[in-house]
């Protein structure tokens, strides 16, 4: 008796993306953690993060954890970023966008009907999280420049309305990643086979 052919599986991510998806969730994690004892040096609201959830052990460390985050984190994202552009990925994984669709598919997210059988396309809601916090990253590590070299950066410092105002920049973007990792692993968490393709590929 003949054994029934297997049928190949499906490569979703190529492990250029695997490779730089995981490194920076690892950049991010120094990133945020670091970032949060340097907030509590000098907080900017009513509150501190517990030191429990912050790197660094001290200002000086921290800040030495956060800036090799920083190259880390920068560096795999312009090979993120240079890989999309390259291999064509991005031009078919971004596009088409289509706010009608985008609305549809929120429609069906809150009532949980929303489909993730093919994990080879993204859907609106996926594109447009994807594309904002690419934008996000861009943002902070900008603000984050003014705020570690203000003098250094006069013209960005200004477009960012000055440094205090930067620094507010550089928490709020902070805030909306750490959202968006959160909505992250709760999809994962929900959909476990997108865990799986992001170690496997396929």
């Amino acid at each position: 008796m003949t054994k029934p052919n297997k049928i190949p599986m499906k490569m979703i991510h190529p492990l250029w993306l695997r490779i730089s998806h995981w490194i920076n969730a690892l950049a991010m994690l120094m990133m945020i953690t670091s970032g949060w004892r340097i907030y509590n040096a000098s907080p900017l609201f009513n509150f501190d993060f517990p030191d429990a959830f912050t790197l660094g052990g001290w200002l000086g460390g921290a800040l030495q954890w956060h800036f090799a985050a920083m190259w880390l984190f920068v560096l795999n994202g312009v090979f993120y970023l240079t890989c999309n552009i390259v291999t064509g990925r991005m031009r078919r994984m971004y596009r088409p966008f289509s706010l009608r669709a985008l609305v549809q598919e929120v429609g069906l997210t809150v009532r949980g009907k929303l489909s993730h059988d093919d994990l080879s396309q993204y859907n609106m809601i996926q594109k447009l999280a994807y594309v904002g916090v690419v934008l996000l990253s861009i943002l902070t590590v900008m603000s984050g420049l003014v705020v570690w070299k203000s003098v250094q950066f006069p013209l960005l410092r200004e477009l960012m309305g000055g440094y205090e105002s930067a620094r507010l920049v550089h928490f709020a973007c902070m805030s909306l990643i750490v959202l968006f990792i959160a909505v992250h692993l709760l999809m994962v968490v929900l959909v476990p086979k997108t865990l799986l393709a992001m170690i496997r590929g396929r």
